[in-house]
């Protein structure tokens, strides 16, 4: 495999949770014109650092991925369609970026998203070597190798997976858990006929992008009706990450953890309260930790102003309760704190049923 920078060692004082400044799409408040929060990844960061649980120099600082990372999975075609200034346009449903020189939207659009895939496939290797990881950032699950769309330019969920199994020995199976309310078409398209990836997708089945024939791809469907409440979303995530992976035991578990599933979301449809999505991340982590699998989460999609401070509740959540850790990360899960908590939590959803 070719070099990469990506791959090189994070210093081990840092918590395997990557991030950039560059993240942040910010030009002439034309981000404005989408409902996406286009500083939500930067806002996330800052809420971590008034909790007082990370410092700049306690992440891991992502790198943009090279055109050379990006032709692992993406094909010379489609990237150079994205020096079509209307074709990213389509894709980030900006349609002023049409109008933009395509020098500017690399910079101002392109490079923010390339930095987050970046970010992913770094974190990738993160999770493998610490037991979990998280990018605050990527998630881009309506990509797939040579089309773009739903906000999403590059495939980084398949990136990080064929980058892991390319080069990391030891891993040769993955299980992707997609939580985010869409239906994610990119890596089901991408990984349609490779029995090494199990995919799991619990989505709106009303909304986009309605690919059906995507959906051969997924091992275990849930699709949910619109206005899901809490009760009922719950149950079946819990029932259906138990299930996938006493199903399949994978090396490692990439979780999208969209927060578009939040009550009041312009796109999702569904009815979960913040505190539903907070739980929802913990029986993941719960499950993965549990098992001893590392897991790599990155956040997707999610459209309200308010979804920042819920991603940085969760991940406040995970560390109070142990699930994620500086020091328990390089010592794998066999924590007993951990072990009796998940015993404890297996008893409340048994409870909810």
């Amino acid at each position: 495999p070719h070099r990469t920078e990506l791959y090189e060692d994070a210093p081990s004082a840092c918590w395997p949770i990557v991030y950039s400044p560059d993240y942040n799409i910010t030009f002439m408040g034309l981000e404005k014109l989408h409902p996406f929060d286009a500083g939500k990844w930067g806002k996330v960061i800052n809420f971590l650092k008034e909790e007082k649980l990370i410092a700049d120099d306690l992440i891991v600082q992502a790198r943009e991925a090279t055109d050379e990372d990006l032709l692992v999975v993406h094909t010379r075609r489609y990237l150079n369609k994205l020096k079509w200034s209307f074709v990213v346009a389509t894709i980030t449903e900006i349609p002023p970026v049409a109008f933009l020189p395509n020098f500017v939207v690399q910079r101002k659009v392109l490079k923010p998203l390339r930095t987050q895939t970046g970010g992913t496939i770094m974190a990738g290797k993160l999770a493998v070597d610490r037991g979990w990881a998280i990018n605050v950032g990527g998630g881009f699950h309506h990509c797939s190798s040579d089309k773009g769309g739903g906000f999403c330019a590059y495939a980084d969920i398949t990136l990080a997976i064929k980058f892991l199994f390319e080069r990391v020995q030891g891993v040769s199976k993955a299980t992707i858990i997609d939580l985010d309310a869409h239906q994610g078409n990119g890596h089901e398209r991408d990984f349609m006929d490779d029995h090494r990836v199990y995919i799991m997708d619990v989505y709106n089945r009303y909304i986009y992008p309605g690919d059906g024939f995507a959906k051969r791809a997924i091992k275990r469907k849930v699709e949910l009706e619109w206005g899901t409440e809490d009760t009922e979303y719950l149950q079946k995530v819990h029932t259906h990450v138990e299930g996938a992976l006493n199903e399949l035991r994978p090396d490692v578990i990439v979780y999208n953890a969209g927060t578009d599933i939040l009550d009041g979301d312009p796109l999702g449809g569904l009815a979960i309260s913040p505190q539903g999505i907070v739980k929802r991340d913990e029986v993941v982590f719960k499950a993965a930790r549990s098992r001893r699998i590392p897991i790599l989460m990155v956040t997707s999609g999610g459209y309200q102003k308010r979804t920042a401070r819920i991603i940085a509740d969760s991940i406040l959540n995970l560390h109070n309760l142990g699930l994620i850790d500086k020091e328990l990360a390089t010592s794998g899960a066999g924590n007993p704190k951990v072990e009796q908590m998940i015993r404890d939590s297996e008893k409340d959803l048994n409870n909810l049923s």
